[in-house]
């Protein structure tokens, strides 16, 4: 075992996040997004477990994040989860990146963003 454990491929490091992510394993969490968005915006988190620039990208977005109760958050891990990433693309009309962020509102992705560009502030922003 390394000292950074860049190699894990589980999504375990989530458990102990402040934010409370909601995992997205299946498809048909897909539609339920959609329809939680027409309420509140939500966060879908896009993680490789493989990528130790994905890894610090959702340290470091999960440090800055400040959003409790304004959004609801949804973690990805697509190396477990390809299908339901592939159909992020094709239903939010976004290009694969990893990692990657997406905010929906009202069934739609009104902003996504990916590597270093991932930051908690600038999503605060879109927010509103």
């Amino acid at each position: 075992m390394g000292i950074f454990n860049f190699g894990n491929s589980n999504n375990k490091g989530t458990e102990s996040s402040k934010i409370g992510w909601n995992n997205l394993t299946d498809l048909q969490q897909l539609n339920e997004i959609q329809e939680e968005s027409n309420e509140k915006p939500v966060v879908i988190f896009k993680h490789s477990t493989r990528c130790s620039i994905s890894r610090m990208a959702l340290k470091q977005f999960e440090n800055e994040f400040d959003l409790h109760g304004e959004v609801k958050p949804y973690f990805l891990n697509l190396i477990e989860h390809r299908d339901v990433s592939n159909e992020i693309a094709n239903r939010f009309q976004v290009v694969h990146q990893s990692p990657q962020i997406l905010l929906i509102k009202d069934g739609k992705s009104v902003y996504d963003t990916s590597h270093d560009r991932i930051d908690a502030e600038v999503l605060k922003s879109k927010i509103s």
